[in-house]
């Protein structure tokens, strides 16, 4: 690991402007990496320099007007601990400066200044520095590692909470194989769940989870042991150790932060919050219960609302024996048959309805009967990937505050597939009609037939007689008629050939009926429409 280093500050302090000009003269300061950040002529104006700038080094006079050398030494070690001090004495203050090297100068030199142990100091200066540099580089470096593996550890074991069937783990386990530092006290899991009216991107959810465990961090910490969290979906979940005296002290903190999210949610886009906590424990092994129970907890917002800290377990109910789920499903079959749309809505509706009156009711229930009636629905149709369709319905429903967004999710996922139902069916309907009319336009100067057409088209005579009407607004006959009439009115517009070809060309063998069908489509014979438009 190198870091990228800046170039090192040097500041030079003495009365003699010739002496300053002199040593920012010798030195060739680039080939050092160094630069001259700044030039003070006098004590108390080094000690402000010194004080704004910040320089690595600090070339100075021992004695200057307006301060005492080791006055300023002292002073300046102060502002900038680091700060690496290089003296300039004339002979008589030698021993002067032996003494201020006591107080922290790293060298000396005498009067008059010589280039090669000028530079020589600040070689020595700058291996220093750089070394001291890269140490706390490296330092930071492995500080951010040590915290980004606890990091890791922390979700590690959030996942293995919620994903392990049974894990009872002990105080132990979680101080020395997750590096947690809880104590014997209270456990309790949390959710703090993110809900959206409307469409919001993963990335901004991360941004808002992030935002909550920041806050949930710096406000507990200073009241619990511990606090461990981690992320599913859209809620921040987790955990808190703390001694049995601040049991209320750690709700009231739960509760103000949910107040504090609730205030600033505007600043986020078209989001809700909702938190919930788990039963309290003094056994670690409980913590999954505790989490689970927070997990279950939070579902009752669809029931209760979002903006609220929910605490209780709800009450058994007596859902299943409503047998809510074969009745939408004894409304829907129906529905998707006939592809209606409006029995398919009408089956949520009465869905919704048949749930309220469901004594008890929990919110978890509530969502498990919508999941389950979507992939009742998905297995009633035509879906390619059902189990990715599933999927994504369900990470959609996850954004859901209330029971009434559950099941417009669900009449949206119906409504769009009795939609693509629809089209298709009227795709399959036209494609024959299509293919008849193809046909007869090929065809339409030989003796052809609806009987020939139909079966052209692989259907039944009588069907295809009706589904022909039915799409097209008349019969076969007349669309053929239609058709060699037209074929007719070109003919005799652009050539020159004799009415009684025609009459052959277009599909008559019988003169007199060709100009007899002529004449009642355009109110002229076929030799006068010649005259008049030929």
């Amino acid at each position: 690991m190198q870091g990228v280093m800046g170039m090192i500050k040097v500041m030079i302090a003495d009365d003699e402007e010739r002496i300053c000009q002199l040593i920012e003269a010798l030195i060739d300061w680039e080939s050092l990496h160094m630069e001259v950040a700044g030039i003070a002529h006098n004590g108390l104006e080094a000690c402000e320099m010194v004080k704004e700038i910040r320089p690595d080094i600090l070339i100075t006079d021992i004695r200057m007007p307006g301060c005492n050398g080791l006055d300023l030494i002292e002073d300046v070690k102060k502002s900038v601990e680091d700060l690496q001090i290089v003296i300039i004495s004339g002979y008589a203050q030698f021993s002067y400066a032996q003494t201020a090297i006591k107080f922290g100068v790293g060298d000396y030199l005498l009067k008059p200044i010589n280039k090669v142990e000028l530079t020589s100091t600040l070689q020595k200066f700058k291996e220093y520095i750089e070394e001291k540099n890269q140490r706390k580089e490296e330092q930071l470096w492995i500080q951010h590692k040590s915290e980004a593996d606890i990091r890791l550890f922390r979700v590690n074991l959030i996942n293995r909470l919620l994903e392990q069937k049974v894990w009872r783990p002990s105080v132990a386990v979680l101080q020395e194989e997750y590096y947690l530092h809880v104590q014997n006290g209270l456990f309790q899991g949390f959710v703090v769940k993110i809900d959206a009216t409307g469409e919001i991107s993963q990335a901004g959810i991360n941004i808002i989870l992030e935002k909550i465990r920041t806050l949930l961090e710096n406000s507990l910490k200073t009241h619990c042991a511990e606090i461990v969290t981690g992320t599913k979906a859209s809620g921040c979940i987790g955990f808190v150790n703390y001694a049995d005296t601040q049991a209320e002290e750690i709700r009231r903190i739960f509760r103000n932060c949910l107040n504090q999210l609730e205030s600033e949610k505007g600043i986020f886009g078209p989001v809700m919050f909702t938190a919930a906590l788990g039963s309290v424990t003094a056994d670690a092994g409980e913590l999954q219960e505790t989490v689970g129970q927070a997990l279950v907890i939070i579902e009752e917002r669809l029931l209760k609302g979002t903006g609220k800290l929910l605490e209780r377990m709800p009450a058994g109910s007596t859902v299943h024996e409503q047998n809510i789920l074969e009745k939408y499903l004894r409304q829907i079959v129906p529905a998707i048959e006939v592809r209606s749309a409006e029995e398919a809505a009408e089956a949520v509706k009465q869905m919704g309805r048949r749930m309220l009156e469901v004594k008890d009711l929990k919110g978890y229930e509530v969502r498990e009967l919508v999941y389950s009636a979507a992939g009742l629905f998905l297995s009633q149709v035509e879906v390619k990937n059902r189990a990715e369709e599933q999927k994504a319905f369900e990470e959609q429903c996850s954004l859901c505050g209330s029971m009434d967004q559950l099941m417009e999710r669900l009449a949206a996922l119906q409504n769009r597939y009795m939609e693509q139902m629809r089209l298709r069916q009227e795709a399959d309907t036209v494609r024959p009609i299509r293919m008849a009319k193809q046909y007869i336009q090929n065809h339409y100067s030989e003796p052809i037939t609806q009987e020939e057409v139909s079966s052209e088209v692989g259907l039944s005579a009588a069907y295809f007689s009706a589904l022909f009407k039915k799409v097209e607004g008349e019969g076969f006959a007349k669309y053929l008629i239609s058709v060699r009439m037209e074929q007719a009115r070109i003919l005799l517009r652009e050539t020159n050939t004799p009415v009684s070809k025609i009459c052959q060309q277009v599909g008559y063998n019988d003169l007199k009926h060709f100009t007899h069908t002529f004449e009642k489509a355009t109110g002229v014979k076929p030799s006068v429409y010649r005259k008049m438009y030929g």
